[in-house]
């Protein structure tokens, strides 16, 4: 039987609960419709998160992007519905969602939208830096 679309988004347990990691995921291919001409709008959707104790599964995430397809929507209004959705369904400690819009009527549009658990802080970023081995030879 061929997969349907689903609004259902499946989770698995955190491996690794104990330490803060992000989990990238890009979805080149997200469509919805224009609530107003009816029209197909396409996105790139970039996902990032920190899980707490559950991740979203990534059949079930492909199947739950898929149920848009023919829904009417607004850019703001399916970023921050797909946003609500996953925090609903796994709570993460925080999710960044950047939905990147193509050109309609000559105007790009990006939507960006996060999600903190409360009392989440993240950590300090660390900067390692980057040495040439190339340039200390002797001669």
């Amino acid at each position: 039987m061929p997969s349907q679309p689903s609004k259902t988004l499946d989770t698995f347990p955190n491996p690794s609960q104990k330490r803060d990691f992000q989990i990238h995921i890009e979805v080149p291919e997200f469509t919805c419709l224009c609530p107003l001409t009816g029209q197909p709008d396409f996105a790139v959707l970039i996902i990032d998160y920190i899980p707490d104790q559950l991740c979203v599964e990534l059949k079930s995430l492909k199947l739950y992007t898929w149920s848009f397809r023919n829904d009417g929507a607004f850019h703001e209004a399916v970023t921050n519905q797909i946003v609500d959705d996953i925090v609903g369904a796994i709570s993460p400690r925080f999710l960044r969602l950047t939905a990147k819009w193509y050109v309609r009527g000559g105007i790009f549009t990006n939507v960006v939208v996060e999600h903190r658990q409360p009392g989440w802080e993240p950590l300090p970023a660390v900067n390692l830096q980057q040495f040439d081995t190339g340039s200390n030879t002797r001669g």
